[in-house]
């Protein structure tokens, strides 16, 4: 192992643990809870490849007994050593992925991911979906935690209708770029902005 291989996997960690995280889950919650708002999260310094917010997002909800399936997009040997070194997580494959990374295309499609079962719906795959930006909303967003409607850019409209008519099941999806995340769990129901 190089020394700069080395650097990477033990660099990029919550400089005060307690603290960074707590702020990193308050966002994480925060952006789940409010769908579509764009929350601030930072913390970590993951490897290159991951923005800030997909970095911070692992270092605060991954532990040891979660799975985390890394896209191809975004799988490589340091971000699979700053992982383990960080969280312990095992990396796995996608059908047992407690959490998922990766850019729109490279997660698709969606039917691999666990949507939990009647008697646990919490078992269900997250998804940290890397994006290019916040652009200009497609899709009008209806349900709990927004008052009459939000307005976010997704990838696509289909997939997130589908998987909301899944509902209890279904999964839930962070979005991230830089330092920010919005999130859109699986309650919230998507339709095309006019």
């Amino acid at each position: 192992m190089s020394l700069d291989t080395r650097n990477a996997v033990y660099a990029g960690g919550f400089s005060n643990p307690p603290v960074a995280a707590a702020h990193a889950f308050r966002a994480a919650m925060n952006a789940m809870a409010r769908p579509g708002r764009v929350q601030d999260i930072t913390g970590a310094a993951p490897p290159e490849g991951i923005s800030i917010a997909a970095g911070s997002l692992l270092l605060t909800l991954c532990d040891p007994e979660t799975g985390v399936y890394l896209a191809p997009d975004v799988d490589s040997g340091d971000l699979r050593g700053w992982l383990a070194f960080h969280t312990g997580a095992p990396v796995v494959p996608a059908e047992q992925a407690d959490f998922a990374l990766g850019r729109w295309d490279a997660l698709t499609p969606l039917n691999r991911f666990l949507i939990g079962t009647p008697e646990y719906p919490d078992r269900s795959a997250t998804l940290i979906v890397e994006t290019p930006g916040f652009g200009a909303p497609n899709a009008v967003l209806r349900g709990p935690g927004i008052k009459n409607t939000a307005r976010m850019q997704l990838p696509e409209l289909t997939a997130f209708q589908n998987n909301a008519a899944l509902y209890p099941l279904g999964v839930d999806f962070f979005f991230t770029v830089g330092s920010q995340v919005a999130a859109l769990p699986r309650s919230t129901q998507v339709t095309a902005e006019a």
